[in-house]
């Protein structure tokens, strides 16, 4: 079941070469909306940032930030995007934007269009102009955050909870080792640990119907079907308390129409099939199949068609073929039971997403969710696309997103990776149905297997067990509570640089979640100049202990111990020891002034860091304080 190097260095030389070519990038047959710019600009400077604001515009699904360098006080070139080297969309959903790619002292001139579908920008708005702060001597710059504990708030969305992602869950069955540990045993474990400590439902993976299950083989011409490899890796999966989502992919070789084109070490077989009935059949069975072994519990599993056929890595197909394929496997799994969920397109970058609903609308082809991917910035709001096409009421699943598309890519595994994931998951909350990170476990050879502990791979846990910062976020954010309270921050990056989530939890407990970040990937290890004093205030808070939860290079960060413990591609013995005896956050006490019926925390933030500030539960009315000890 393994990949050798050799065929990971071919499969990661083809992918450089054509990860880059979309399948087809017309946009959708009915047009999309012309849309004004954005009123009100604003343009506020701060040291080593700039934060933009603007009002929003109705049927936008995000802005995209454009600039121009200036020569006496005009622009002297021609706008161009803002690339915070994210390596994907670079367009936002929000009103607001911070720049910390300028050179501080430097002005330029900034201007925002509206995107009404990812493919389609429209006119810039008028230009404002601004310039970031330098740096100054002495202490960072203060950063007012004020919370109402006794504000009655709303349900707090958590998009990280509904699914995740993973390597094929083949490699669940893998007994090869990878850096002296077994495969599947870990890449199992990690998912355990993520559902245990995180509360993922839901794991979704490429390759169900890849050869190395066995589903489909032809027998003197006649399809036979097989899916005892499917039960043994969803057995494992249920086993761990996670439900899979059914990504249906790829084509079996013996029914492609052209079995060689492929993507991957393992050789995904990306081809339309030789014969759409038996591609049918054979989505029947495994429906049927699937809802005979488990029972109605399929009834809560998703069903996704493909993944990203609007790259032609993944797809050797036109568009139309795909829309084929997406309209005979939607209707071959509502035959078995119309209940089921399905949907698509499951694309790269938000492309696609109009067109299936165009021709959803006009076939009558099921969409019950619309599924998509994107990387290096927050999720766009395609929530305007869903009512503009007539599907108001399908769920919004953003099946894969992270920090950079990019494999082997060193921001994965630093403490930045853990901030743009707060970003995107506060940025998400309550306008999507799943933000689900790409992926658990580094146990991960799509391209090859990992070549060294840290290698920038795209898991959360290292082969190996260890927690990356990404999965740490995950876990600050997995102890937020379930009312989400308002916050109301002022000064020198409030809103923008400086973020916070403050919530309360049933038993009156605080968390308030506060972090500094940019989606500039230029500042992944860190800019002192936009590191921050934070004075957090607590009005009407529950009055227990406050304790403080850390995440920064150096709090949680592994490449930082790894690099201090002289790891070189593997760790020793001792090291490894070493590694596992650091992998937690533990919260330390603190003293809060309180005055005024306010606790006010003093906080000292570096870019990237984030901390976690958790106020106690009330003592229940009428319990006898502890008894003292002697010694």
């Amino acid at each position: 079941m393994g990949t050798g190097s050799a065929a990971g260095t071919d499969a990661r030389g083809d992918w450089t070469r054509r990860i880059a070519l979309r399948s087809d990038e017309r946009g959708a047959a009915g047009g999309t909306p012309d849309l004004p710019p954005p009123a009100g600009l604003a343009a506020v400077a701060g040291v080593g940032h700039v934060r933009l604001s603007w009002s929003p515009v109705p049927d936008a699904v995000g802005y995209l930030v454009h600039r121009a360098p200036l020569r006496d006080g005009r622009p002297a070139g021609p706008f161009a995007p803002v690339d915070h080297q994210g390596g994907d969309v670079l367009a936002v959903p929000d009103t607001w934007y911070v720049d910390t790619t300028g050179e501080p002292g430097r002005s330029y001139a900034y201007a925002v269009a509206a995107v009404p579908e990812v493919t389609v920008t429209g006119e810039l708005g008028d230009p404002v102009v601004a310039a970031a702060l330098p740096a100054a001597d002495g202490p960072p710059p203060t950063v007012d955050v004020r919370v109402d504990a006794a504000a009655p708030g709303t349900p707090l969305h958590r998009p990280w909870q509904p699914m995740i992602g993973s390597e094929r869950l083949s490699q669940l069955l893998c007994a090869d080792t990878s850096g002296g540990r077994e495969i599947g045993a870990e890449l199992l474990a990690a998912l355990r640990r993520v559902r245990a400590e995180v509360g993922v439902e839901a794991v979704r993976a490429h390759a169900i119907l890849h050869d190395d299950l066995g589903v489909y083989r032809e027998v003197d011409g006649r399809p036979v079907h097989d899916f005892t490899g499917v039960d043994r890796v969803y057995d494992l999966l249920l086993s761990a308390g996670l439900r899979p989502v059914v990504e249906i992919g790829f084509m079996p070789r013996d029914l492609a129409r052209d079995p060689e084109r492929t993507v991957f070490a393992y050789r995904g077989v990306i081809s339309p099939p030789k014969d759409w009935d038996r591609w049918a059949e054979l989505v029947r069975a495994l429906v049927a199949h699937l809802l005979d072994r488990y029972g109605e519990a399929v009834l809560g599993w998703d069903f996704e068609v493909w993944n990203e056929a609007n790259l032609e890595v993944f797809w050797a197909g036109t568009r139309e073929e795909w829309m084929r394929l997406y309209e005979v496997t939607a209707r071959a799994v509502k035959d078995v039971d119309p209940r089921i969920a399905v949907g698509g397109p499951s694309s790269a970058a938000a492309g696609w997403v109009d067109a299936l609903l165009e021709h959803a609308a006009r076939t009558g082809t099921p969409v019950d969710f619309v599924s998509t991917h994107t990387y290096g910035s927050p999720p766009l709001d395609l929530r305007p696309t869903l009512r503009r096409l007539g599907f108001p009421h399908a769920r919004l699943l953003w099946t894969e997103w992270g920090v950079t598309p990019t494999h082997f890519h060193p921001v994965n595994d630093g403490a930045s990776a853990a901030t743009f994931l707060l970003g995107g998951m506060r940025s998400a909350a309550g306008r999507v149905d799943a933000l689900s990170y790409w992926v658990a476990s580094d146990h991960f050879e799509e391209l090859g297997r990992p070549p060294r502990l840290l290698h920038g791979g795209f898991g959360l846990i290292t082969v190996g067990g260890i927690a990356k910062p990404r999965y740490h976020a995950l876990r600050m954010l997995a102890r937020l509570g379930d009312t989400e309270l308002p916050v109301r921050a002022s000064g020198d990056g409030a809103d923008g640089l400086v973020q916070a989530w403050a919530s309360r939890h049933a038993d009156g407990g605080l968390a308030v979640l506060v972090w500094v970040s940019t989606l500039d990937q230029s500042k992944r290890d860190g800019d002192p100049a936009l590191a921050r004093r934070v004075r957090l205030s607590v009005a009407g808070g529950p009055g227990g202990g406050v304790t403080l939860t850390r995440l920064d290079r150096e709090h949680g960060d592994v490449t930082t111990l790894a690099g201090r413990l002289g790891v070189g591609d593997w760790p020793t013995d001792g090291q490894w020891d070493a590694l596992r005896a650091a992998d937690a956050l533990p919260a330390e006490p603190v003293e809060p002034d309180v005055a005024g019926g306010e606790a006010t925390v003093e906080l000292l933030v570096p870019q990237p860091g984030a901390v976690l500030v958790e106020f106690a539960p009330p003592e229940p009315a009428g319990r006898a304080a502890a008894p003292a000890t002697a010694g």
